[in-house]
């Protein structure tokens, strides 16, 4: 069994390879951004997979459904409502048909295990947890969902902290922690290491698990140089007190994974790493379309299966 620990787009692209190279994937998803909006659960970085594994995600947004339309939005928006969050119309099914469920008593990991079936995905994806925790970003204006940091307020706001509302309690799902502790590879997705990975390794039962096994756990760095591959993981690490790059990756993960693979042009960097007691290799990281993403996946297998 392969357990690959994602969220957000660059998982994404890695899981899309991943399920093509190998019959043996299993998910972890990131539920830290999950939200409440206008009555309906929305999860985004399940979601995301789920679209992304499907073939119906919209890869030039990198959210969403392909050639959805957003009259629902448009309407909210003539009703005086919220719309900076934009869910699209195909979307807004998947949300409601959620939500019908959660409030019939379903906890998330059946509800994302019907779905999958619904859209005839063959790898199996499994949310981190049941329990609703949630990512808060503290800013010079107040505490806010990452959502309203990322989505509202498009990350332009000085971060004074990040934390994770609701984790102490919260329970890893029984499936999600079984595909850990049973797995041969365990892969960290190159997703923001604070927004999106780090509120998985975070739960407490699984942290102790990846740490038990961290010989078998292989990150992929989000950041090349000094620059993330997307997104704001880059102002996320700085602000927790990391540095942005390969090192900064190595030193936030050395505790749970032994391997780290980075961009060939950091090999500079390797030294440093190493002396994390990370395991370093190199290759192109840079997934810009279906050929590199099972390039990459294919990189990852052949690489430890060997090891």
């Amino acid at each position: 069994m392969i357990t690959l620990i994602a969220g957000g787009t660059g998982s994404v692209k890695l899981a899309r390879g991943l399920s093509k190279a190998t019959e043996d994937l299993v998910i972890v998803s990131n539920i830290a951004d999950n939200i409440w909006l206008h009555g309906l659960y929305v999860c985004p970085d399940i979601d995301t997979v789920v679209y992304g594994l499907s073939g119906l995600l919209d890869k030039t947004r990198g959210w969403g459904v392909i050639n959805d339309s957003f009259v629902f939005m448009e309407q909210m928006k003539r009703l005086g409502q919220d719309y900076w969050f934009r869910i699209g119309d195909k979307d807004l099914a998947l949300h409601v048909v959620r939500t019908h469920f959660l409030n019939e008593g379903k906890s998330l990991s059946w509800v994302t295990e019907w779905i999958r079936k619904k859209l005839s995905i063959s790898t199996v994806i499994l949310p981190a947890s049941n329990d609703h925790f949630e990512t808060r970003i503290e800013t010079p204006v107040g505490e806010m969902h990452i959502q309203e940091y990322w989505v509202k307020n498009h990350a332009q706001l000085n971060i004074l902290s990040i934390r994770y509302q609701g984790i102490e309690k919260a329970v890893p799902s029984p499936q999600a922690l079984h595909a850990i502790r049973n797995s041969d590879m365990i892969i960290i997705a190159p997703g923001n290491p604070i927004s999106s990975i780090g509120p998985i390794t975070s739960i407490p039962s699984i942290r102790k698990e990846l740490e038990s096994k961290k010989k078998k756990v292989i990150a992929v760095s989000p950041i090349i140089g000094n620059q993330a591959l997307s997104g704001p993981a880059s102002k996320y690490l700085l602000a927790m007190g990391i540095e942005s790059s390969p090192v900064g990756i190595a030193s936030h993960y050395s505790n749970i994974a032994s391997n780290l693979v980075i961009s060939e042009s950091d090999k500079d960097y390797e030294n440093r790493i190493q002396n994390y007691g990370v395991n370093v290799y190199k290759t192109n990281i840079i997934m810009e379309n279906e050929q590199d993403e099972i390039r990459l996946s294919d990189y990852i297998l052949k690489t430890f299966n060997n090891a």
